[in-house]
């Protein structure tokens, strides 16, 4: 089975996916983003555009979730944001067509959530703390330009099914995602302030310097 967990930038999909992962035994994390980065840094800086209008992103990350699927015997976790229903078509559609059991799952929110949540991931922290917490989010500004447009696509019916994530924790979405794809979740042992460093961890680990 894949867990395609799609959403917008800031919404949460990396650290459900790894929230899922550490309580699901024999699942594995399969990130499309890792075949665009990859694809970027083949290319000179000025070419650099949005990875997932490459033919080449769309098809590589295509093989490769379907030789997961194919060999791994354990759930695959493929954390994405996908918004153009033709990639979506190109990528989920085709793994389907294939027999693969795709379920996809879009998490939303508010749109103030989404800002917050983009403050709050990596070092945002520290920023807020020495520029104030209103200081504009540089590195997040692709990410930012890209609210609206996500949420307002990721609302269409074709993108469910959906998750409105405002009230819920990382690990109750989780247990969401699991219930509603028929997956039984170890249970979660976490005190708040152990989730708090987990997460954390999870954030440092995923920071980008190029």
């Amino acid at each position: 089975m894949l867990l395609w967990i799609n959403g917008p930038f800031g919404g949460g999909k990396t650290q459900t996916a790894h929230e899922i992962e550490r309580r699901l035994p024999g699942s594995v994390i399969c990130d499309p983003e890792h075949v665009g980065f990859g694809l970027h840094r083949m290319m000179p800086p000025l070419l650099r555009g949005d990875f997932q209008d490459l033919p080449a992103w769309r098809q590589g990350v295509y093989e490769v979730l379907d030789l997961a699927l194919t060999k791994h015997d354990g759930t695959v976790i493929a954390p994405m944001t996908l918004v153009e229903p033709a990639y979506f078509h190109q990528i989920i559609g085709r793994l389907r067509e294939r027999g693969h059991d795709v379920r996809h799952f879009a998490l939303l929110a508010d749109r103030n959530t989404v800002l917050q949540r983009l403050r709050e991931r990596n070092f945002g922290h520290v920023m807020q703390f020495v520029a104030g917490r209103d200081a504009p989010l540089r590195r997040e500004s692709f990410a930012v330009s890209k609210i609206d447009h996500c949420l307002e696509r990721l609302r269409q019916a074709e993108f469910a099914e959906h998750v409105w994530t405002d009230r819920l924790t990382i690990p109750q979405v989780a247990d969401h995602i699991a219930s509603s794809a028929g997956l039984i979740l170890t249970p979660n042992t976490d005190n708040a302030g152990r989730g708090r460093l987990r997460r954390a961890w999870t954030g440092v680990k995923h920071i980008r310097f190029d």
